[in-house]
Order: C-alpha cells, then structure tokens, then sequence
C-alpha cells in the first residue's frame, strides 16, 4: 500500500481530508449519544470513565488515565463530579498515599444496566450494519496508533 496517497484534483480540498472528516464524525456522533446519555446523568467523557470501570474496577487514575489516553489533569475534574454523582469514590491507597484508587458505588455499579441499552440505541440510530462498524473500529485503531506512535517519535514532518 503506497504511504503517500495522492487524491485526484485539489489535494487540500476540505471534502478529501481525513481531519475533516474525523472532526465531523467526532461531532455528530457524540450528537447522538447525548441524548442516550443525558437521562443516565453522564456526559460522553464521564461515560467512557464509567465504561473502564465497568469493565475493570477498581482502578487507578493512572490505569484510568492509560485507557482513555487522557492526562490527569483532564481525568481529575471527570472523576470528581463522578464522585460528586455518587457514581464512584476515590480513596488514597494505603501502599502509595499519592495514589487514588475509583471504585464504582452500588449506584454506580447499578447504572450499567440502564448504559446496556446505549450501544444497540446508537447501532439503531446510525443505520450502519455491525461489520461496518466493526471495519471501522478497526481501522481507527490503526489510525490512531500510527498517529501516536509518530508523535511518540516526533516524526511528523512535511519531507516523506
């Protein structure tokens, strides 16, 4: 597969970049899990901290912060209006004292049952067969570790 793609016609026209179409894609699909998401109380960032603990809690800020590639500083103020829900605590742990440790409350564990139904509503609205969903995941995966990884290396430049 040729690394350097040249589109037909206008290499900057805005209908052919992959920013713009990933910034609108980012845009409009969280305009569809708003709606799910507001009667459970969660915005989108919120849900997928709530997502990590569902799967694995509980957690560290570090673990947390590693999963959804967020820094602390962004993770912090998420966790705390989480906590502030009553969704999760945060304890000091006794092995680190700098080290917080998010557990899920029994609210917070009992609000997986209404989240269930997020994804099949989100299929549904979208109106895109699974494979393709599936196909898509996975090529941005790809994206997403080639885009880290380059910047990792600090080799993002103009010259191939």
């Amino acid at each position: 597969m040729e690394q350097n793609v040249v589109l037909d016609g206008d290499p900057l026209a805005l209908e052919r970049q992959v920013c713009f179409a990933l910034a609108v894609a980012n845009r409009t699909v969280l305009g569809v899990y708003r709606p799910l998401l507001e009667p459970l109380g969660l915005t989108h960032p919120q849900y997928l901290v709530m997502l990590a603990l569902w799967e694995r809690a509980p957690m560290s800020v570090r673990e947390i912060a590693g999963a959804l590639q967020l820094d602390s500083p962004t993770l912090s103020p998420l966790l705390k209006r989480l906590e502030a829900a009553g969704l999760i605590t945060r304890t000091r742990t006794a092995a680190d004292e700098r080290q917080l440790a998010i557990e899920l409350t029994e609210q917070g564990r009992a609000l997986r049952t209404q989240a269930e139904k997020i994804p099949p509503a989100v299929v549904r609205t979208l109106g895109v067969e699974l494979a393709d969903l599936a196909e898509l995941h996975r090529v941005l995966t790809v994206v997403n570790r080639a885009a880290s990884a380059a910047i990792a290396a600090g080799s993002i430049t103009l010259e191939p």
